[in-house]
């Protein structure tokens, strides 16, 4: 599928913008907690706890309840053996290094295999780039990118970073003016995934200018 747009000179009318979104919260478990005697929701602690038994390691992220504070150690491995580790891992995992730390909390499909429910929460921060622009374009390109998956609908996150409606999206879609990549029929209320592109052909709308002003720069804050 060809996404841009062509002027009568041939050039591309096109505003090309990549969006690389920050989810805020990790995911949260909900593990049967010993101190409220209920479910609860776990949030991680950032922390990992090691043990060595010989040359065999096992490692834990520890979480807390939202409620009382008593912890879960969520397994990450078991008896593992050192020489089994890459020396990054093994480096971070001595380190409580964050940004591995981090990749473990967004890691759901582990956290489903632990618990139940997990609830995804949706916040996040979008850091906005320009990599094409020309002062007459018309047609604006939306490129997605992200780190860790992603818990959000499509619409809601057009509409809360170009300013406009989810209905006015909607209308936009359904005369074609909206497209994904890839495309189906109810794209807009899909969750969104990394690598996609949105293509918005705004050659009728007089907010051009405003929306591509919003698709380019941060909100303020």
């Amino acid at each position: 599928m060809n996404f841009q747009t062509e002027d009568q000179d041939g050039m591309c009318n096109i505003l090309r913008v990549r969006w690389t979104i920050y989810p805020q919260t990790a995911p949260q478990p909900w593990i049967a907690c010993s101190g409220c005697g209920c479910l609860k929701p776990f949030r991680s602690s950032g922390k990992i706890r090691l043990n060595a038994n010989g040359k065999r390691l096992d490692a834990w992220l520890v979480y807390k309840c939202s409620d009382c504070g008593k912890t879960w150690n969520r397994t990450l491995f078991e008896r593992r053996t050192i020489r089994d580790l890459s020396p990054a891992t093994l480096e971070a995992l001595q380190g409580n290094d964050p940004d591995w730390v981090r990749l473990q909390e967004f890691d759901l499909d582990g956290l489903k295999r632990k618990a139940l429910r997990v609830d995804e929460l949706p916040d996040a921060i979008v850091r906005k780039e320009v990599a094409q622009g020309k002062a007459s374009w018309t047609t604006l390109e939306i490129e997605l990118a992200s780190v860790f998956a992603l818990n959000l609908r499509l619409d809601r996150l057009l509409a809360s970073e170009l300013a406009i409606s989810r209905s006015r999206l909607n209308v936009l879609h359904g005369r074609g003016k909206l497209r994904g990549h890839p495309d189906h029929s109810d794209v807009l209320r899909h969750r969104i995934k990394v690598g996609m592109r949105i293509v918005i052909d705004l050659s009728d709308e007089d907010d051009r200018g405003a929306i591509g002003e919003a698709a380019s720069n941060p909100k303020a804050k």
